[in-house]
C-alpha cells in the first residue's frame, strides 16, 4: 500500500495566504459542504499560487515540511472535518 498522499489544503478561516509546505498540493476552498472542486495544483518552479476557483494564495514554506500556516487549513480528505462545522 502507498503511504504518500498529495497534501490538501483549505481557506475556511479567509486568510489572504496560506503558506505550504509542499509544492504540489490539492486545494478544496472551504471545508465540506462548502467545498469547490478538489484541483490539484502544481507551483513547479515557483514559490506560490493562486487558486483558479477560490483565489486563495498559496506561496511555498520548505520549513514547514508538508504542514501549512495556519495549521488548522491542513483537510484530512479521509477524515470528518465536515463533523466539526456541524458540532460549532
Amino acid at each position: 500500500m502507498a503511504t504518500h498522499t498529495t497534501p490538501h489544503f483549505h481557506n475556511q478561516p479567509g486568510v489572504p495566504q496560506v503558506r505550504v509546505g509542499a509544492k504540489e498540493f490539492m486545494c478544496v476552498g472551504a471545508l465540506p459542504p462548502f467545498d469547490h472542486p478538489h484541483i490539484f495544483i502544481d507551483m513547479g518552479e515557483d514559490n506560490d499560487a493562486i487558486c483558479p476557483y477560490c483565489s486563495t494564495h498559496y506561496a511555498y514554506d520548505a520549513t514547514l515540511h508538508g504542514g501549512c500556516v495556519p495549521p488548522d487549513c491542513v483537510f484530512d480528505p479521509g477524515g470528518h472535518a465536515g463533523d466539526e462545522l456541524a458540532r460549532g
